[in-house]
């Protein structure tokens, strides 16, 4: 098994939001606006709908050198397409036994779900992510920092 590093002096890690386009992307952008502060170190990814998001893109933001990767969608219930959610979190536990499985802390990769009157939250979420992220350190699949 892969062991991974630890906290590291001055290190920003990075990190990769999958954000629903109706919901949680509406919660940055009200955030945004709100003129909130939060971490500016995560990159965003709009997607139509959390269950649209391919366990091959998280796996490959990993890959490419992302130390977190955040998914945040609608509230349960609250789906533009019905039953997205439902499934993202049934694709997510099987992404989070895959990284254990391979050595990989299953922290780095989080869901959360996120209205788009919730701005206050989105910047809180990203905030508590960056840090948690922050305190384990770089990805032993990033090659610098």
């Amino acid at each position: 098994m892969a062991k991974e590093a630890q906290s590291v002096p001055g290190f920003e890690p990075k990190i990769i939001a999958f954000l629903c386009n109706w919901c949680s992307y509406g919660g940055a952008d009200l955030a945004g606006v709100s003129r909130l502060q939060y971490p500016a170190n995560t990159r965003t990814i709009r997607v139509m709908c959390t269950a649209t998001i391919s366990p091959h893109h998280i796996l490959k933001a990993f890959q490419k050198g992302a130390d977190g990767v955040l998914v945040a969608g609608c509230h349960i219930g609250d789906c533009h397409y019905i039953k997205g959610n439902y499934m993202t979190i049934k694709r997510v536990a099987v992404l989070k036994e895959l990284l254990r499985f391979t050595g990989f802390q299953e922290e780095r990769l989080y869901l959360d779900w996120i209205s788009s009157a919730e701005g206050v939250r989105f910047a809180e979420v990203i905030r508590n992510f960056t840090q948690k992220v922050k305190e384990m350190g770089p990805s032993h699949l990033r090659t610098t920092y």
